[in-house]
């Protein structure tokens, strides 16, 4: 995995990144929950996780409000279910689209969750 983004800063916030990391021990607090919890959570999906500057983060916007986006662990194992890991996962969820507000990563807080979803599911066939 390549360290191409400095922690706190978007550079540019590309296709592939978001424009604000969390570290893992953040994440822990917002979600209220033990260190060990949150990489249960990667480990089985429920969150996506990527090295930026050699320590793992999770982009800001997947855990709003104190929590995990609802539809996030299903798209996660979609994904991985077509073959992607986790920095094609996280490219695909921040990679323009046209057709949805902005990012899968965005339309997945708002009413767009189902078709994110459903695009997910097409990349395995």
């Amino acid at each position: 995995m390549t360290d191409s983004v400095p922690s706190g800063q978007s550079a540019a916030a590309g296709p592939a990144d978001p424009a604000a990391w969390l570290t893992l021990p953040d994440v822990a607090e917002r979600l209220d929950l033990s260190i060990s919890k949150v990489h249960q959570m990667i480990r089985d999906r429920e969150l996506v996780a990527a090295r930026r500057d050699g320590v793992r983060r999770i982009p800001a916007d997947l855990v709003a409000n104190q929590q995990v986006l609802k539809h996030l662990p299903g798209v996660l194992n979609l994904l991985a279910d077509a073959g992607y890991d986790d920095e094609a996962a996280l490219r695909w969820l921040y990679e323009e689209d046209p057709t949805l507000p902005g990012t899968p990563a965005a339309a997945l807080a708002g009413d767009q969750a189902r078709e994110v979803k459903r695009r997910a599911q097409a990349l395995g066939f």
